[in-house]
């Protein structure tokens, strides 16, 4: 007996708008890392309830400000451990035995998002910005007595990448256009949303090509506006094809639409401008292969995603996964990574949908002990 019922419901879980899929990344970076302007130690310490958060910083160097977070990865021995993002003053957290969301079933000791102080000691921390290099510094043995601070990350522009996160665009934009631009950064820091467009839209006005204006532009208008986001993606990809930023972007609102091929392609051209991928580009591509009947391909991509993101910020993969799998007929595998998601998420309706398709599972897959 085939779980068809699981296989649709999934597929429905598995193709969510950008909006949802980048929620971590998207939010104010202080909001996730709790630190930032408004935190200081002393509030995290009476927080913490006996854990342990590690402060670092991180500086690009000859760049500008950023307006996005730019994620920070924990590596031990080559597997990524952790994950958070540098907030607008590249200052990042991470917290080691934090109280996390109560899960639907009791977490195992296989589960990557309880990490301990002692788990992280000896491993390398460095920061992801496509087109640049990033020196990396170690976590060593500390108690909560000791000062939070790990040392500063560099980042160093790389000459030699095919893809970046800044455009060339942006240094051969009118003065004007880029004056505009900062505006605009200004007034979404300040939470002027629509005078951030405004002075956005008055950039791409002055020069048609300034793909990070189109790339901003887009973001602000991706929750109300789906299409005019997408229309600026693209226009921003157009712009600069070596601008890394739109693709993930264009893959999930693509994605949406069920427009796989679009999703692919996206994904596939974000992978060539950087093989290394993130976990969204991954994941995405992953939906649209496997939407596209190129199951083992697809498979490969939501491996590679599950692995490079241990705090699960890609939407689904580990359910995206278990279809795979369930697809060719291996339940019993996709029943165990289903039973690990509700290691991970908090009670609610993705929780809800699936319980459901575990139970859906447990009538195929031979129970011990029944």
């Amino acid at each position: 007996m085939k779980p068809n019922l699981f296989i649709s419901a999934i597929l429905t879980v598995a193709c969510v708008p950008l909006s949802n899929a980048q929620a971590p990344a998207n939010r104010n970076a202080e909001e996730i890392s709790g630190v930032g302007k408004d935190a200081n130690f002393s509030q995290l310490i009476s927080q913490q309830h006996g854990s342990m958060q590690f402060l670092g910083k991180v500086v690009v160097d000859g760049a500008r400000p950023l307006w996005n977070p730019i994620p920070i990865v924990v590596s031990c021995d080559g597997k990524t451990r952790y994950n958070t993002v540098a907030d607008a003053k590249g200052t990042f957290g991470i917290m080691v035995d934090a109280k996390l969301p109560e899960s639907e079933i009791v977490k195992t000791k296989d589960d990557l998002r309880q990490v301990t102080a002692a788990d992280l000691v000896g491993c390398k921390v460095s920061a992801t910005l496509d087109g640049f290099d990033s020196t990396t510094v170690t976590i060593v043995n500390r108690d909560i007595t000791d000062a939070p601070d790990i040392g500063t990350i560099h980042l160093h522009q790389n000459e030699m990448a095919n893809g970046s996160s800044l455009s060339l665009t942006t240094a051969s934009a009118p003065a004007d256009a880029i004056k505009e631009f900062e505006k605009a950064h200004s007034d979404e820091n300040d939470k002027h949303m629509d005078s951030a467009r405004r002075h956005l839209q008055k950039a791409v006005n002055i020069d048609p090509q300034f793909a990070e204006a189109w790339y901003q532009l887009g973001r602000l208008e991706e929750t109300d506006k789906p299409d005019d986001a997408l229309s600026a993606y693209r226009k921003a990809a157009t712009a600069d094809p070596r601008y890394t930023p739109p693709y993930e972007h264009i893959a999930a609102l693509s994605a949406v639409q069920k427009k796989w091929q679009d999703v692919v392609d996206a994904t596939d051209h974000a992978l060539q401008l950087v093989p290394a991928g993130s976990p969204q580009i991954w994941y995405f591509s992953a939906v649209g292969n496997f939407n596209l009947g190129h199951v083992s391909i697809a498979q490969t991509a939501a491996e590679t995603s599950l692995s490079m993101d241990p705090n699960h910020v890609a939407p689904n993969t580990e359910q995206l996964l278990a279809v795979m799998l369930a697809a060719r007929g291996d339940y019993k595998s996709a029943l165990d990574h289903l039973r690990r998601c509700l290691t991970y998420l908090a009670p609610g309706p993705s929780a809800d949908v699936v319980k459901q398709q575990v139970a859906q599972l447990e009538k195929i897959v031979p129970q011990p002990g029944k």
